[in-house]
């Protein structure tokens, strides 16, 4: 159960994001994802201008006349944020507010696609991991689905510390009966492999990753010897900084992304996640 003060923080934020969303993103969701997928109608007789390449050949076989499939484009579409809620997710140097950690940036990325996705119509659904399933909320499209979810994003804890990507995006791949949107929001620090099955994934539905991540990381190949703290498994060790490579920085992780197919945008957090949502959405337009 909530405290009262936890649940005023929710409502607070959940206004904010609606507000936010309504304001920058607008019909830029909707418009940016419009169509994706057609569903099968019937079949008909074919007349001179059908398209050719949908001719039903067996029906055509059995009829001994040409026939076609007709399709109707799918208005609803199925959004599914999965979401890294591990141990690595909970720092952050603060951002504007000076509270923002990168779990923070999470919840109002994520919260923000689900407000859209349902302002719009469209289902959406939530899987929460961390080196196992955290929780999931299979796709629909009522507003209170949607409030329960972005309230899950905002005040549900972890059981574990780790992170496994490959396994969530292999339990996640199994669930998905039909093409979905997939936006997977983590800070990718994983070192995998996870790339396999992220490709076999983008193959077969639209997949979106948000990368996640703060100011302080890109300061700390600078910093030489440093006593770090594994924020997953709790293990203390130095370590040489200064021997950090670029392959770390959010750039070489979008690189990589895009390699594997997978759209993706870099979101820190000292920067408003809901323009930058905005941003995302206008080049997926264009």
């Amino acid at each position: 159960m909530l405290t009262p003060d936890e649940l005023r923080q929710l409502r607070r934020l959940s206004l904010q994001a609606g507000r936010h969303v309504d304001s920058l993103m607008g019909g830029r969701y909707r418009s940016a994802f419009k169509g994706q997928g057609l569903v099968f109608e019937e079949v008909r007789p074919y007349t001179r201008g059908d398209d050719v390449r949908h001719i039903d050949w067996k029906v055509t076989a059995r009829a001994q006349a040409p026939h076609i499939k007709r399709f109707r484009e799918e208005r609803q579409q199925t959004l599914l944020l999965a979401v890294d809620v591990s141990g690595s997710m909970d720092t952050g140097s603060g951002g504007q507010d000076g509270r923002t950690d990168k779990a923070l940036q999470m919840a109002r990325v994520a919260g923000g696609l689900a407000y859209a996705a349902t302002q719009s119509g469209d289902r959406v659904g939530l899987l929460r991991f961390s080196d196992q399933e955290e929780g999931f909320l299979p796709p629909r499209a009522h507003k209170a689905h949607a409030w329960a979810l972005i309230r899950s994003l905002f005040v549900s804890h972890s059981a574990s510390q780790g992170t496994d990507l490959a396994t969530a995006i292999e339990g996640l791949a199994r669930r998905l009966k039909r093409r979905t949107l997939v936006v997977l929001v983590s800070d990718f620090m994983d070192p995998g492999p996870w790339q396999k099955p992220l490709g076999a994934l983008a193959s077969r539905h639209g997949v979106h990753a948000l990368v996640i991540h703060d100011p302080i990381e890109a300061s700390m190949p600078g910093l030489g010897l440093v006593e770090l703290q594994d924020a997953e498994t709790g293990a203390r060790r130095l370590v040489d900084l200064s021997k950090l490579k670029a392959a770390h920085s959010p750039a070489e992780r979008l690189k990589e992304l895009a390699k594997l197919g997978v759209r993706g945008a870099a979101i820190s957090t000292d920067e408003d996640p809901y323009a930058a949502l905005l941003h995302h959405f206008s080049k997926r337009r264009r």
